[in-house]
């Protein structure tokens, strides 16, 4: 009786996979901190400017679970002299079944790393104070903004392409 009611709340009936999302695992992938001029660095007044890229990948890894990797390099410079440069790569692993390939391309896309994203900020921001520097919050990131403008720019591609 209560599977009956269960089916009938959640509207699927036997023939219907019903969609399933799961966090399984977060995990620091690759990681590297460097100071190239160090110690003269914390001698030097200095007036940092951030240049950030963001990447995010994703594989299949087994039916239904996938990895997300979420890719931050860091470039922090002053006067034109790098201050400290990080490349992270926190990753998760998902579960996600019962959608179709399209839609489980965009959760990869943007749930996955909106997912992550904290735990790398966290990362980063740790990093550079145990690196001797003033603590560095990243801004939020909008991953479904991202996703957007990049399927604009292929189908632009693609429609350039076929006018050629």
């Amino acid at each position: 009786m209560a599977e009956e009611q269960e089916k009938q709340v959640s509207g699927t009936n036997e023939n219907e996979q019903e969609a399933q999302f799961g966090l399984q695992k977060i995990y620091v992938k690759d990681i590297s901190f460097e100071i190239p001029h160090s110690p003269m660095v914390f001698q030097e007044e200095w007036e940092p400017t951030v240049n950030m890229d963001i990447a995010n990948t994703a594989s299949k890894v087994a039916d239904d679970i996938y990895e997300a990797v979420l890719s931050v390099t860091l470039t922090v410079t002053s006067a034109e002299k790098t201050m400290y440069l990080i490349e992270a790569q926190q990753a998760g692993i998902f579960h996600i079944a019962g959608l179709p390939n399209d839609a489980i391309n965009k959760m990869l896309a943007t749930t996955c790393p909106n997912i992550i994203f904290p735990f790398v900020r966290e990362l980063i921001s740790d990093m550079v104070m145990r690196g001797g520097f003033p603590q560095l919050l990243l801004a939020p990131v909008n991953f479904d903004a991202l996703y957007a403008q990049k399927a604009e720019q292929e189908a632009a591609q693609q429609d350039k392409a076929t006018t050629h």
